[in-house]
C-alpha cells in the first residue's frame, strides 16, 4: 500500500530504522471493504495538499464518496496545484472552518444521508465542537471517545489504543464509554472477542493509583454484565499486556496478557505518548477514528500521510456497515 521511498529514506537517515517493517494488519481493513459500497463522506475543510489528495485516493478506493465542504475556488486550484480531479465530487460552499464544520454536521444530521465526517485541515477542536453540541451535534447516549488502529510490525495483532485524543482525564463512568466503544469497534474489525487490557503502572490494586481502582471496577462491570462483548483484566502494565514473557515472569496467568487487542490508557496524555513512541521508535502505522456519535468521524492529524487516511476511510466504511446489517461485511 506504501511507497517505500519515504521508508529507503528513513533507513539511511535514522539508525533506529534498521529493516523494512512488516506491516500486516491495515491492508485487511482496505480488502474487505472491496465489495461495500462507498460511504457518503463531508471531507470538511481540505485545503492542504495531503487532506484533499488523501479524500480523492479514498474516492478512488471506492471507500467515501467525498462532498466537499469549503470554498470552491480555493479548492478547485489546490486540486489543479497538486493535478488530482475532484470535478465529480459535490462541492458546498462554506468561506470558514466554523461555517463548514456547522454545515458538515447538519448534513449528517438531516435528510443529506451523509454517514462520516473526515476532518480535513482544520484544527480538530473546530471539528468537534458542532459535532458535540448538545442540541444541534452528533451526541448519543454514549460518551465520544477516539481509537487509535495501529499496524505494529513488532505485534502479531492489530492494536486499539483509546482514548489518546478526545478525553483528557477520564472519569469512571467515562471510561466505561471508551471501553464499550473500542469493543464495539474491534466486532467491525473482524475481532469477535477482543481481549482489552487496562493500563496502568502496576499489576496491583493500589489506592493511591486512580487507574488501578478504576481497573479494578470495569473488570467486575464486565463479569456483570454492564459491558459486553470484550475480555477485560487490569490492572495491567504495558510489558505484561502485549509479552507473555514479561508475564510468565511476573506470574501472571491471563486471557489477556501478552495477548491484547485493546489497550485502554488511563488519560489522553499517557495514551498520545504511547501512540507516538510506537509510531517514531517501533515504526508502527496508525489510523484514527472517532465513536460514539451518529456518525463515525475520520480525525486525523494535519500532518498524516494520505495512507493514514486511507485506512482511517476503510475503518470508518467497516465500522458504518457493522451498524447496518443489510449490507453483510
Amino acid at each position: 500500500m506504501s511507497d517505500l521511498a519515504p521508508l529507503a529514506e528513513a533507513i539511511a537517515v535514522d539508525p533506529l530504522v534498521v529493516h523494512p517493517p512488516d506491516y500486516h494488519v491495515f491492508h485487511k481493513f482496505i480488502e474487505r471493504c472491496k465489495n461495500l459500497p462507498a460511504i457518503t463522506t463531508a471531507v470538511v475543510w481540505p485545503l492542504t495538499d495531503v487532506a484533499l489528495s488523501g479524500a480523492v485516493e479514498a474516492a478512488a478506493e471506492n471507500l467515501i464518496a467525498p462532498i466537499l465542504i469549503g470554498p470552491g475556488s480555493a479548492l478547485k486550484a489546490l486540486a489543479a496545484k497538486i493535478g488530482v480531479d475532484i470535478s465529480k465530487f459535490p462541492i458546498v460552499e462554506a468561506d470558514t472552518e466554523t461555517k463548514a464544520a456547522v454545515t458538515a454536521v447538519a448534513m449528517c444530521r438531516g435528510a443529506d444521508a451523509v454517514q462520516a465526517l473526515m476532518k480535513g485541515s482544520l484544527h480538530t477542536d473546530e471539528l468537534l465542537k458542532p459535532a458535540m453540541a448538545r442540541d444541534t451535534g452528533l451526541r448519543t447516549t454514549r460518551r465520544v471517545s477516539h481509537v487509535f488502529i495501529m499496524d505494529t510490525p513488532a505485534y502479531a495483532r492489530t492494536m486499539l489504543i483509546t482514548d489518546a485524543a478526545i478525553n483528557i482525564n477520564p472519569e469512571l463512568e467515562d471510561k466505561i464509554h471508551i471501553v464499550q466503544n473500542a469493543i464495539d469497534l474491534a466486532h467491525a474489525l473482524g475481532i469477535p472477542e477482543p481481549k482489552v487490557a487496562l493500563l496502568s503502572a502496576v499489576e496491583t490494586v493500589n489506592p493511591k493509583i486512580q487507574s488501578t481502582l478504576d481497573s479494578a471496577a470495569l473488570c467486575k462491570m464486565a463479569d456483570r454484565g454492564q459491558i459486553t462483548g470484550g475480555i477485560l483484566d487490569g490492572p495491567l502494565a504495558f510489558d505484561t499486556a502485549v509479552s507473555e514473557k514479561a508475564a510468565a515472569i511476573k506470574k501472571l496467568a491471563s486471557p489477556v496478557t501478552g495477548k491484547a487487542d485493546i489497550l485502554v490508557v488511563p488519560d489522553l496524555e499517557s495514551g498520545n505518548m504511547l501512540v507516538k513512541q510506537l509510531v517514531y521508535l517501533g515504526g508502527a502505522q496508525l489510523a484514527g477514528i472517532v465513536l460514539g456519535a451518529r456518525v463515525p468521524a475520520i480525525l486525523t492529524s494535519r500532518a498524516d500521510s494520505a495512507d493514514t487516511r486511507l485506512t482511517s476511510c476503510a475503518v470508518a466504511a467497516l465500522l458504518h456497515y457493522a451498524t447496518h446489517p443489510a449490507v453483510k461485511v
